[in-house]
């Protein structure tokens, strides 16, 4: 039952809030029901940090690599409820619904980096995102212009192209090694990395990943969804899906056995296409939620260049940089959710004057910029730093010039940012007041960009052992 015991709360607590939405003006009972269960998963992920087994015959799997993504998936969901506790992009009508389904798509999370069977990987990824696609309509309809129903219908369809892609290649993984799970499917590729057949089954099952994990040219659907989700969606599905996409993105790489270099210049390819596209497009970009989902697409290219490594120091700084990224991102929603007044959409030029509007604010945007931008001691800095030495020790020095080349081009959008944040003047722009619970967030959201950035090694030391048991 220990085993189990962060998911069946989820689930519990999935339940509870179901039948709060039951009821009329429920809102505030079931962000408390969501947020108890959030900090509860969190607890639980903690206690069973250290356990090991597997559950129904061998699909599910309990070990440090498991749990360390359950605990951060768990913090981070704890962490969006804190940022959208106003909520003001969503009725208070359909608010119950809206936190049940969050909470759906973290349990399928949390399932899905536990999952070492290729239909409970299926199912884990099913059930997180179908609840994620209704998070998005979900948006209040402020102005009449119903850009979350488009961004809705974007994010759905892309969605089935990329699991239609993934259930293709797991047919074919089936197909030539006659099992479903990990430990049994990929060795056996193991014989077969000549086989292009082989190759292209282990490409298309990562495709199901890559879009959870906004990688070109599994990205189209990014900048639409996280315009027209609510800031509160947003900040959701720019941050806590990605953790799992990495998760099972360095299982099956870790495990895959292909060593003709077919599936390191598939990864390398993509990484540099993820790089350039998401940062020369982000440069022109008013829209700063449209801004960061270029940006995203950026980021998920520098987390390809630990996978490039198919070594495990590679993956723990691939582990690494994504937790920091996640801190990053809703450093940046924080203030986002805070400034905008009735949940619109913000333009850069929105956060004009923000250090005299509210320092603390002000801070937390630049810390956030600043770590993205890749400037130490922020997490931001040495993620990239650990990534691009992993590669280099890896042989891949081309690959190490183009990331280099891409964090300058990348420091352009993110200072302009910064500068539009201090050097510009408020204007009519009102004072942006803060409760105690935003500015305790904040806080610790800048602390800990800065201390990881310092204090990397534990985190990194802790990730290698984790995925050295799964390798």
């Amino acid at each position: 039952m220990m085993l189990f015991a962060p998911e069946l709360f989820l689930l519990l607590g999935s339940l509870a809030v179901f039948f709060i939405s039951t009821g009329r003006d429920c809102g505030k009972l079931a962000r408390t029901a969501a947020m108890l269960t959030a900090l509860g998963g969190t607890l639980l992920c903690l206690a069973t940090f250290c356990m090991q087994g597997d559950l129904f015959y061998g699909a599910y799997r309990i070990d440090l690599f498991s749990q360390m993504f359950k605990l951060f998936i768990c913090l981070g969901l704890a962490i969006v409820l804190l940022v959208g506790t106003e909520l003001k992009g969503v009725s208070n009508r359909v608010r119950p619904e809206y936190y049940l389904f969050m909470l759906l798509s973290v349990t399928g999370l949390v399932m899905l980096v536990s999952s070492v069977e290729l239909i409970a990987i299926f199912i884990a990824l099913e059930l997180s995102s179908f609840s994620m696609y209704l998070l998005v309509p979900l948006r209040d309809d402020h102005d009449g212009l119903r850009i979350q129903m488009e961004s809705a219908i974007k994010y759905i369809l892309f969605g089935v192209v990329a699991t239609g892609i993934m259930l293709f290649g797991m047919s074919y993984m089936f197909g030539l090694t006659g099992t479903t799970h990990l430990a049994e499917l990929l060795p056996r590729l193991h014989g077969m990395s000549s086989s292009p057949l082989a190759i292209l089954a282990i490409a298309m099952t990562l495709g199901g990943f890559f879009f959870k994990l906004a990688v070109f040219p599994f990205h189209s659907w990014v900048p639409d969804v996280y315009q027209g989700a609510s800031n509160e969606t947003t900040a959701f599905i720019a941050s806590v899906p990605k953790i799992a996409a990495v998760a099972l993105l360095i299982r099956i790489t870790s495990l895959s056995g292909i060593e003709s270099g077919a599936l390191v210049t598939m990864l390398t390819i993509l990484s540099v296409c993820s790089m350039f596209y998401g940062n020369l497009v982000a440069l022109v970009q008013t829209d700063i939620k449209r801004m960061l989902g270029f940006s995203g697409i950026a980021h998920a290219g520098y987390v390809l260049l630990g996978l490039v490594t198919l070594k495990d120091s590679g993956y723990a700084a691939a582990i690494y940089y994504i937790i920091g990224y996640m801190l990053m991102t809703l450093a940046g929603f924080a203030v986002i959710c805070r400034v905008s007044a009735k949940g619109e959409n913000l333009l850069v030029d929105d956060l004009s004057g923000l250090h005299k509007r509210s320092p603390l604010l002000a801070l937390t945007m630049a810390t956030s910029m600043f770590a993205m931008a890749g400037i130490p001691p922020f997490v931001g800095f040495m993620g990239k730093f650990s990534l691009m030495t992993e590669a280099y020790r890896a042989g891949h020095l081309a690959l190490v010039i183009v990331a280099a080349i891409n964090t300058a081009i990348g420091i352009y959008y993110y200072l302009s940012v910064v500068k539009v944040t201090y050097s510009a003047e408020a204007g009519q722009r009102p004072v942006v007041t803060l409760d105690l619970t935003t500015k305790a967030l904040c806080i610790i959201l800048v602390t800990f960009i800065i201390l990881l950035g310092i204090l990397p090694s534990r985190i990194i030391e802790i990730a290698g052992t984790a995925v050295k048991a799964i390798m």
